[in-house]
């Protein structure tokens, strides 16, 4: 059975599901944030990854780092489920690249190059936004290249974890 529920962030309302106890997908909804007295608590009933996701975006959106992730279902192919390990494992409060990313999938499978492109594509795929920092990747000029969450809000989560994005190149076409 799927279950849902929606987080009132800072940014917008965020969509979270999840299936068999683990989180499948969390998204930014693209309507703005509702008003506070609104704002939905997971009940009793909600199960206990929702509940330990709510926790882990309470601390993140006050500008800490978690220290924990809930319990996750990485649906997709080999490839994509590579390349949202290693989104897992960039550290908060620090950025890598899409290129590093292809040279490091390339080593592990004894290849001698991966295109940055597929990469691009396998992190513009990820259905755990957020938690999974798809965020953290960006061009290897330093731009804030891609992200279905929107460019502005890519560089307020950049911020938020002390990455100052004006140090970062800005697409001519900004979305």
């Amino acid at each position: 059975m799927e279950y849902r529920t929606e987080y009132d962030s800072p940014l917008c309302v965020i969509t979270l599901l999840a299936e068999d106890g683990a989180l499948t997908a969390l998204h930014f909804n693209r309507r703005e944030r509702r008003v506070a007295a609104s704002k939905r608590e997971p009940t009793p009933e909600t199960p206990p990854v929702l509940r330990e996701t709510v926790r882990w975006l309470d601390i993140y959106f006050r500008g800490r780092n978690p220290g924990f992730t809930p319990n996750l279902l990485i649906r997709g192919t080999p490839f994509r489920r590579a390349v949202c390990r290693i989104m897992l494992a960039i550290p908060y409060g620090e950025t890598t690249t899409y290129g590093a990313i292809a040279e490091r999938i390339a080593a592990e499978r004894g290849i001698p190059r991966m295109s940055a492109q597929a990469v691009g594509g396998a992190v513009g795929a990820n259905p755990i936004s957020l938690i999974i920092p798809c965020h953290r990747v960006i061009g290897k000029n330093g731009s804030l290249t891609g992200y279905g969450g929107g460019l502005d809000r890519k560089a307020k989560l950049l911020e938020l974890e002390g990455i100052k994005s004006g140090t970062f190149f800005w697409p001519k076409k900004r979305g």
